[in-house]
């Protein structure tokens, strides 16, 4: 990474092992449509807020209890009998519903989802006493997805199909604080609509699922019959990680700062039209994923005619000559960028404003480049109507440098207010998980480093001239902190104050003017 310290060792770092988990897509039959069953997301949500989901949750410690404890319950849906325990006391705890002894769905008790929703430890109280018809589940997963390694929560994820036969039982909100504040059944084909005309909000994990579900309708003409097949296919492994459409992130393992381990590669565009890779970093082992990927882009119909670089990192570059062997396209990125790559032929610099379309089968696209040099000399973003591709200005797993050697801290912080002003729909980062939230983000972030350079003024105000000194006192609350990392960073907001006339350097030492 280019924007470390010298002398800055980046630590070893796993990815992350996945959390099992479960989820139900419901289906009900009116007038001969079939529907499924979705929650909207409030927006306080840390995760997905405003996002439409299925419901569903980790599997606790109680579940796997019960799963130990009693070895023959549920022991005909084999390895996904734990995950259908957790599975019916999500449906208990978030839509309110639970099999009779039939195994038709019904709403539960009040006393019942009250127990559960208190203290899941009640759950296990509740099996024991057959308070739930749990052994009357009628339940298969049609299909298996894991968080992509780019962030440190990641989930195991099987999805269930749960029939309702009787279409008068509605899911209710639990007593207290939900995760949703809206219910909504929705045709399979209209939901998936709605979410490429930007409409709504999906996690990427389900989108791939939707899109699975409405190509086996297609195929079978129900959904019953589609899940049925699916139960048989089961999908798992591969899927694309679509953050919103015509946006599909590719992480790369990297060396880059963690706790990130990949970096996000992106291709825009629509399956049979045109596409561009924007930040292609793979070396090595990586370099072979990347040949898989444009293999799997040209076999869709789809021409690349572009790679495009938010900035000159080598977390973000990649190996230039290899990745040009895997397929050819002209290289679009800021002057900075193009001159560290010593690249004069095939090239396009671009600068603030400049458009570019993407023609697809269903329409075309309009993209445009903003300027935010702070984090590097030539750092660009890119913005579509989904949001904003947002390199390392901001990012869904870890933190931000800004190298006292070539940043600009105060253009940095410029470049984020300047984010914010246009009010993005969502942030895809050079790191980590897609930004759902931004405006909440930006905010904090913004805060953040001004609130650094206030201290910074404090400790100056106290007599703490010395470098150490004022990073000392800046990070007071931060005991854990880096200091390496630390100096930098303090450095950085220093050499802008000096840019802006605001302190003085006098040897070794930093003062107020």
């Amino acid at each position: 990474m280019g924007e470390l310290p010298a002398g800055y060792q980046i630590p070893n770092v796993k990815v992350s092992k996945p959390h099992l988990s479960a989820s139900a897509v419901v289906s009900r039959v009116i007038d001969g449509q079939d529907e499924i069953l979705l929650g909207h997301r409030v927006s306080e949500m840390p995760s997905f807020p405003d996002f439409w989901t299925f419901p569903g949750g980790g599997i606790s410690k109680v579940d796997k209890k019960i799963g130990v404890k009693y070895p023959d319950l549920l022991s005909e849906m084999g390895i996904d009998r734990i995950a259908a325990v957790a599975l019916l006391r999500e449906l208990v705890e978030e839509i309110g519903l639970t099999p009779d002894k039939n195994g038709k769905m019904i709403s539960v008790s009040k006393e019942i989802r009250s127990l559960v929703c208190s203290d899941k430890n009640n759950w296990l109280k509740i099996i024991e006493n057959r308070d739930v018809n749990i052994k009357s589940l009628e339940t298969k997963v049609i299909s298996e997805r894991e968080t992509p390694p780019f962030g440190p929560i990641r989930f195991k994820n099987r999805f269930f199909h749960v029939s309702l036969s009787e279409n008068n039982v509605v899911p209710t909100f639990p007593p207290g604080r939900s995760e949703f504040d809206e219910f909504k059944w929705w045709k399979p084909e209209e939901l998936l609509d709605s979410w490429e005309r930007n409409e709504v909000r999906i996690p990427p994990p389900i989108v791939t699922l939707l899109k699975d579900l409405v190509s086996e309708i297609s195929n079978t003409g129900s959904l019953h019959l589609a899940c049925e097949s699916l139960a048989k296919k089961r999908p798992s492994g591969y899927h694309r990680i679509e953050f919103a459409p015509l946006v599909e992130c590719f992480p790369i393992k990297t060396q880059t700062l963690p706790p990130a381990t990949h970096t996000n590669c992106y291709i825009l565009g629509e399956e049979g039209g045109e596409r561009i890779i924007i930040d292609p970093a793979a070396r090595g082992l990586e370099l072979e994923e990347l040949r898989k990927k444009v293999s799997e882009i040209m076999n869709s119909g789809s021409n690349i005619i572009a790679t495009i670089f938010t900035h000159k990192h080598p977390d973000h570059i990649g190996d230039m000559k290899e990745i040009m062997d895997i397929y050819d396209a002209p290289i679009w990125a800021a002057k900075e960028t193009l001159d560290h790559l010593n690249i004069q032929e095939n090239c396009k610099i671009l600068t603030e404003g400049n458009e570019f379309k993407l023609r697809g089968l269903s329409g075309i696209s309009v993209w445009s480049i903003i300027e935010t040099p702070g984090h590097c000399p030539g750092h660009i973003c890119i913005n579509g109507e989904s949001g904003i591709i947002s390199g390392d200005n901001c990012v869904g797993v870890g933190t931000i440098l800004v190298s006292s050697d070539e940043g600009d801290m105060r253009e940095y912080i410029d470049g984020l207010e300047r984010l914010e002003k246009m009010k993005p729909k969502m942030l895809f980062p050079g790191h980590g998980p897609l930004i759902a939230n931004p405006m909440k983000l930006l905010n904090k972030y913004i805060k953040h480093r001004k609130n650094r350079t206030e201290k910074i003024i404090q400790a100056m105000n106290k007599n703490k001239t010395y470098l150490d000194d004022i990073s000392q006192f800046v990070y007071m609350d931060t005991p854990n902190a880096n200091m390496t990392l630390a100096h930098d960073q303090i450095l950085s907001h220093l050499n802008s104050l000096i840019r802006e006339n605001k302190i003085k350097k006098i040897e070794d030492q930093y003062y107020l003017k």
